[in-house]
């Protein structure tokens, strides 16, 4: 397929075609709309710096749900120093949580002949890691499920981190629970709080609320006065992130609440603003630069021996932020 096919099938120039998927100038939407429609069906990959690249291919795409969350920065940073290192260049695109975003972004990192992909996200879905094994795109995701010909999936285990933050929880007194997420339907972002969930089933005598909004400060903020306003009092809140954690300390401040002697705080991550935060933030770590390293070490250094799935642990962390139940 070429510009003109797609030209064709959205009754447009293609020079209008070339517009939309370089993103430049100005185009209507419903034309754009139909354009990516277009591109999408014929499964276009615009070959965007064709002679630039030609021969070349020193690149690696990387694709992360939000930027604005430290986590997927601290990612791309560990990945974009060891590329670097090697004569690599990462691309990076932002997909905020969207499916169909995604599925562009895929397209448009194509177009530019990548050694392979990263994809950072919570919305994959399976027939898009089957579609980019079958036209042989090496990649590495995360949290994704099943195994595939040349993709390596990072996981977290998710579960037994929530476990292992509930328990301990539960250990100092804590009996009336709260979960504060974000997109819950998307697999990995569920996961986190199904996991909450199973945990406070096994507890006996324990009350339990749930709260979701962005993925955001203002978005743990949200949730925390959603909570609150529910008039439940909570003793601790589990976040599914530091980033929303963060957020929830300061609602908490707001409504005079003291963490941790009124309410306790736990987060997800370990990203350097929970260290710093005011109480530091315990939390739960996940070794961005080691996602990072796997991302470089399965695309460019050592792809032929790319294992199925690496699994990871995540590793409490106790700081301020948690305390036992006041008497």
């Amino acid at each position: 397929m070429n510009l003109e096919d797609v030209a064709r099938r959205a009754g447009v120039s293609t020079a209008t075609v070339s517009r939309v998927l370089n993103n430049i100038g100005v185009v209507r939407k419903a034309t754009r709309t139909k354009v990516l429609k277009a591109a999408d069906e014929l499964k276009y990959s615009p070959n965007l710096h064709a002679r630039a690249l030609a021969g070349a291919g020193r690149t690696i795409g990387l694709i992360v749900s939000n930027l604005e969350n430290p986590f997927f920065l601290d990612i791309f940073h560990h990945l974009d120093l060891g590329a670097h290192e090697l004569g690599y260049e990462v691309l990076i695109a932002n997909t905020a949580y969207d499916p169909e975003r995604l599925e562009r972004s895929i397209q448009l990192m194509l177009g530019r002949r990548p050694t392979g992909l990263g994809i950072v996200v919570s919305e994959l879905d399976a027939k898009v890691l089957d579609e980019l094994s079958e036209r042989k795109i090496r990649t590495v995701a995360y949290d994704a499920t099943g195994a595939r010909p040349g993709v390596t999936n990072i996981r977290t285990d998710y579960k037994r981190g929530m476990q292992r933050v509930a328990e301990y929880l539960f250990s100092l007194g804590h009996r009336r629970m709260a979960f504060v997420g974000h997109h819950s339907a998307l697999g990995p972002l569920n996961d986190r709080r199904q996991a909450f969930l199973e945990t406070m089933q096994r507890f006996e005598g324990v009350a339990q609320l749930t709260a979701a909004n962005d993925d955001s400060f203002a978005g743990g903020r949200a949730a925390a006065k959603e909570i609150l306003d529910a008039g439940f009092r909570p003793t601790a809140i589990i976040c599914v992130n530091d980033f929303m954690a963060i957020g929830v300390l300061r609602q908490l401040r707001e409504s005079g609440l003291r963490v941790p002697e009124d309410v306790s705080v736990s987060g997800f991550d370990n990203i350097s603003l929970s260290e710093v935060s005011s109480p530091a933030l315990t939390t739960l770590h996940i070794p961005r630069d080691l996602i990072g390293r796997q991302i470089l070490e399965h695309l460019v250094i050592t792809p032929e021996l790319s294992p199925d799935e690496i699994v990871i642990e995540p590793e409490l962390l106790v700081r301020e932020s948690t305390g036992a139940v006041k008497r």
